[in-house]
């Protein structure tokens, strides 16, 4: 049973959505602040890139040098979008231009692709990598046990983010003010509430989030590293948040099923199914071309729920 191709499936939509998930928390955290992070994929590709060059140049244990990996690729996800966080909210630069500025010199063509090719990273696979752990002992139960209990570390750290951003949102106070950026920038500055700050710090933690998804790649579903390994996650992943509504439970869902559109040729094709491949493989792109086309029109925004300042730059009045 749990051979079938629909539990393969469910198992792979949890693996290949994963990335995603982290890319989208983090998007949803920068856009709930007001800044549309347009720089995702280079953030991710920046994440890939030195997390699989942390793992081939570090000594020791896989139990050591997989975290700090990790850790790593947060911090050049961060470091990224700290840059972005600089020009659209100190210099008040064009969101949308700045965001893809970011993602080509930080990108396949870019500094990602230099790191890569200057250390020959594509030469060898990842001397460590991440791999699906058998929890609890549970991973031999029909369906649920390969799609629950037969995931790795990252999969069940990533539900641990879900919960707790989704509660940071919406349950604690700084999770309100950081709503009431979002949405009314100048009364939440006329309350005492720093915008510049949450926009900062939501922005450079959303960032950090998409480097663990771009590790994601190099450490777990590769794992190694070529030029524009994460293949247009990013970009998924900022349809994905208008798709879960701004909700981090609903981000975990809509991951899931782009996920599984991104993991079905591959199962297809190992069971020699002939379908053309190309078609499954523009499906993920096409859903995410079709969200973008719906939220861009103001009444897609009014039903969706987008937040109202979102890609506006805060100018403070003089008082």
């Amino acid at each position: 049973m749990n051979s079938s191709i629909v539990v393969v499936v469910l198992a792979s939509a949890v693996a290949y959505g994963t990335p995603l998930l982290y890319a989208a928390l983090g998007e949803l955290l920068a856009e709930r602040s007001g800044v549309l992070n347009l720089g995702v994929e280079g953030m991710m590709l920046l994440g890939a890139v030195m997390g699989f060059l942390s793992v081939q140049e570090l000594g020791g244990s896989a139990g050591v040098a997989l975290p700090i990996a990790i850790a790593i690729a947060a911090l050049a996800g961060a470091a990224a979008a700290l840059v972005l966080a600089f020009l659209v909210i100190t210099l008040r630069a064009n969101q949308i231009v700045s965001g893809l500025a970011l993602t080509i010199l930080a990108g396949a063509a870019g500094l990602s692709s230099y790191i890569g090719n200057d250390f020959e990273l594509a030469d060898d696979p990842a001397r460590f990598s991440f791999e699906p752990v058998n929890a609890f002992g549970l991973e031999d139960l029909p369906v649920i046990g390969p799609v629950v209990f037969g995931q790795t570390w990252l999969v069940y750290l990533s539900w641990a983010c879900v919960v707790v951003v989704g509660f940071y949102v919406a349950r604690t106070r700084p999770g309100l003010e950081l709503r009431a950026v979002g949405e009314a920038p100048a009364a939440a500055d006329a309350m005492g509430i720093g915008v510049a700050r949450y926009r900062y710090v939501h922005t450079v933690v959303g960032g950090a989030f998409a480097g663990v998804g771009g590790a994601c790649f190099s450490l777990a579903l590769t794992p190694q590293w070529v030029d524009g390994l994460t293949a247009g996650a990013g970009w998924i992943a900022i349809a994905l948040v208008i798709f879960a509504f701004w909700r981090a439970d609903l981000c975990l869902v809509g991951a899931y099923v782009f996920g599984a559109f991104s993991a079905l040729p591959f199962t297809l094709q190992a069971r020699g199914i002939t379908i053309t491949p190309q078609l499954f493989q523009a499906l993920p792109y096409v859903m995410t071309i079709l969200v973008l086309v719906v939220v861009s029109s103001g009444f897609g925004k009014r039903r969706l729920g987008a937040p109202a300042a979102l890609g506006v730059s805060y100018v403070r009045e003089e008082r």
